[in-house]
């Protein structure tokens, strides 16, 4: 696999270039002034022009051994990329009651000034989201099973050639059915979460 996405190319119009007056003591009235006037003429257009032929550089192969474990591979770019919008995240979209415990549900938050502002709840709803969605991209790539698994000592009789009887010692694995089926239970819910929010994944 060779991902090369690069930055979104800032756009450059009529005010962006009447701004740069203001480097020359030309106060910010006057260069809106100036703006409103550009956008009226050919400058305007030429922007436009210019703007339409600048892309973002994107250039992704994939290789076929990047789909024997396609899950596998996607987790290893998703959960950076999770972490790094939580850490510089600045806002919050809306996220359902049903979705977060019952102590950050809205129903449990202080009452609202207005019927129009976010309940003091709303963030920390998204936390929650966004920490199951990184926990369960880090369960992806090892081997979290193993922890509802342990292997007991047991000892049985063997008869020997002298039809004396010798206890050997053996393995056996003692498998922790509930512990398993509720870490597979967080995971399809961290799935289900990251499917359902996917189109709110931005900062």
């Amino acid at each position: 696999m060779y991902v090369k996405i690069g930055p979104y190319k800032n756009w450059w119009g009529v005010y962006q270039i009447a701004d740069l007056l203001q480097k020359v003591n030309v106060n910010e009235e006057r260069c809106d002034k100036i703006g409103d006037w550009l956008a009226n003429t050919w400058v305007h257009t030429f922007c436009s022009w210019v703007d339409s032929k600048r892309n973002r550089t994107i250039k992704v192969r994939i290789d076929d051994y990047d789909t024997w474990s396609m899950d596998a591979t996607l987790a290893y770019i998703i959960l950076p990329m999770l972490k790094q919008l939580k850490k510089t995240t600045h806002g919050a979209p809306n996220v359902d009651d049903k979705d977060v415990p019952e102590h950050l549900r809205s129903i449990h938050a202080p009452s609202k000034q207005n019927k129009w502002d976010t309940d003091d709840n709303w963030h920390d709803r998204w936390d929650w989201v966004l920490d199951e969605m990184i926990w369960v991209f880090e369960q992806v790539n090892i081997d979290w099973e193993d922890q509802y698994y342990e292997e007991i000592g047991y000892g049985q009789l063997k008869d020997n050639e002298n039809s004396l009887d010798e206890i050997i010692w053996d393995k056996a694995p003692v498998i922790d059915r509930d512990g398993l089926k509720k870490h597979g239970e967080r995971m399809q819910n961290g799935f289900t979460l990251f499917g359902k929010y996917f189109q709110n994944l931005w900062d």
